[in-house]
């Protein structure tokens, strides 16, 4: 029988193994073909994104726990809640090989406003199961709006360096 700390140290770690894994490719292209973009002024520094990414990731997962745990684990009410939290996920994971990896700016943020969409439908999802799981998604999704943002901007100037 695993331990009852298992599942929240599980699904808390899950989404940094996107992170992770997109962080090699991001690693190499932001020192060479992203550093040929134009961007706006106002973009975050690099260093900062890091740190951000891990505290969400953290924040997310953790609320994904939240609700595994509130329905029982991966019951028939869990399916569309944890249904809509992994596609989100599987989008999120999606994003940096499109943008870094393939250079694919337009597709990336056509990714990201899709994600931003299944973000949100998750929150909503959330909020009458568990509030504060609900709410842990709220930074994210402030997040993924400022992403958004910066990536219509970059696809916006650079319309001569993707796709």
């Amino acid at each position: 029988m695993p331990s009852s700390w298992l599942p929240a140290v599980g699904f808390t770690l899950l989404p940094h193994v996107g992170g992770i894994l997109g962080g090699l490719i991001t690693r190499r292209e932001v020192r060479t073909w992203y550093t040929t973009l134009v961007k706006p002024s106002w973009r975050p520094p690099n260093w900062m994104f890091a740190p951000v990414w891990t505290t969400l990731y953290t924040s997310i997962g953790y609320g994904s726990y939240l609700i595994y745990k509130e329905l029982g684990g991966f019951t028939e009410d869990a399916v569309v809640p944890l249904g809509l939290y992994a596609g989100q996920l599987a989008l999120n994971w999606a994003w940096t090989p499109i943008f870094f990896g393939a250079h694919k700016i337009g597709w990336s943020l056509a990714v990201l406003i899709v994600l931003t969409e299944a973000a949100t439908a998750t929150a909503i999802s959330w909020y009458p199961i568990n509030k504060t799981a609900a709410y842990l998604m709220v930074p994210y999704l402030g997040w993924l709006m400022l992403a958004s943002t910066l990536n219509y901007c970059i696809w916006r100037d650079n319309k001569d360096k993707s796709e």
